[in-house]
């Protein structure tokens, strides 16, 4: 981050220590959003705690919600959203291409007819959320999603819009392990 003041961990009230601590051990560094958002502790709270909810309180797996992240971050050209959850999306998936065609041209991305109607569905709230029309609503349920799911998607889209709008306002930067993070994986067919 470049714009505003990065705090130093130990200068920070305890709950925030504690949870980079636990996110700096489970990937074996610290990403740049934690240091980012530890600018505000009143805003990092509720934050990590949203984003928490919506990647573990849903039907949706992991790796649908990655994707969802990446082509929202692609349309808003976050470089470290695209990044940081194109590592995720690698992971989570198994398909290393995947992200790559999302974050650059979700229409050209290899996707199943249910990730396609997310991903479509992702991208239009995100380009234009006033257009969005009960047609819509009704292209994802024909696709099987559940109206939770829905609500789901939804949710991810628009908090990833306030993401990446962050990201873009502090010049955050992604960390140098993202870039590699997942590559080694055979390639999608």
């Amino acid at each position: 981050m470049t714009r505003f003041p990065v705090p130093d961990v130990a200068d920070l009230p305890e709950d925030l220590q504690d949870r980079i601590e636990q996110e700096t051990d489970r990937a074996g560094f610290t990403a740049n959003v934690f240091s980012a958002f530890a600018y505000k502790p009143a805003h990092f709270r509720p934050f990590f705690q949203y984003y928490d909810a919506l990647v573990e309180q849903t039907p949706l797996t992991r790796g649908e919600v990655e994707m969802l992240i990446v082509a929202t971050s692609g349309v808003n050209d976050c470089l470290y959203c695209v990044v940081a959850h194109g590592a995720l999306t690698r992971l989570y998936t198994d398909r290393p291409k995947l992200a790559d065609q999302l974050a650059t041209n979700p229409n050209a991305a290899d996707l199943s007819p249910r990730h396609r109607a997310m991903v479509d569905f992702a991208v239009k709230l995100t380009e234009d959320p006033a257009a969005v029309t009960d047609e819509d609503l009704a292209t994802l349920e024909a696709a099987g999603l559940t109206d939770e799911e829905i609500w789901d998607v939804g949710s991810v889209v628009a908090f990833f819009n306030l993401s990446n709008r962050m990201a873009s306002l502090a010049d955050m930067r992604p960390n140098d392990e993202f870039y590699t993070l997942g590559r080694d994986t055979e390639p999608d067919d």
